[in-house]
């Protein structure tokens, strides 16, 4: 019998995708927020679980190193997709990729006058098409820790990143002001894996199919 492993990351989807996971039968038999272990086993002895970091779920996947994961369309639309198949919207972890600026930062004004913005995210792809296609020159600041620093600091005009509740934004006197796109996570599934495993993944991905509110 073939073994399936399922990329997850720690946290929000983690907690989201336990209910689907329960649906198809897979209950992980340790919380990676309590357990030192990487690789989690399941109540079937052909299914497993390995804990990566969000960004690395598709990569973890395209390359065969998992079956199946779930991860967010922000992480996706920057991996690119490739060598993965996305069946499912799982309606998960739902946020928005916004940009957010200062309170008092006149956005509309400079983007009309053609200001070259300086824009702070780790969302460089989703960032440069976004104001591409808007025609607004930026220069783009990679970074990878609070993005909400950024401008209050002066390294950057504004931010692209994800907002939940906004209650970060509002504590660091920043608004948004302008939504990119809706945010969920998706089951993504190798593709090589959905022939060569066909029998095992099918029920699996049906069974989440079935699970997952509209």
């Amino acid at each position: 019998m073939s073994t399936i492993t399922i990329a997850l990351s720690k946290g929000r989807i983690f907690e989201e995708t336990l209910p689907l996971l329960a649906a198809a039968g897979i209950v992980p038999q340790e919380d990676p927020e309590t357990s030192r272990k990487l690789i989690i086993p399941t109540n079937r002895d052909n299914v497993r679980v390995v804990i990566v970091r969000a960004s690395d779920v598709p990569t973890y996947v395209q390359y065969g190193a998992a079956d199946l994961g779930v991860a967010g369309k922000d992480v996706l639309f920057e991996h690119g997709g490739e060598g993965l198949y996305q069946p499912l919207d799982l309606n998960i972890a739902k946020c928005r990729m916004m940009v957010a600026v200062p309170a008092g930062f006149d956005y509309d004004n400079a983007v009309r006058q053609g200001a070259r913005l300086k824009v702070a995210t780790k969302y460089l792809k989703v960032a440069r098409e976004h104001f591409a296609a808007k025609g607004v020159h930026v220069d783009l600041i990679k970074l990878y820790g609070s993005m909400e620093l950024a401008p209050l600091a002066g390294l950057a005009d504004a931010i692209v990143d994800l907002v939940s509740s906004g209650g970060t934004l509002k504590a660091n006197n920043l608004v948004a002001v302008e939504e990119i796109m809706a945010i969920s996570s998706r089951l993504v599934v190798n593709q090589a894996a959905l022939k060569l495993k066909r029998e095992a993944l099918e029920p699996i991905i049906g069974a989440i199919a079935g699970a997952v509110k509209e």
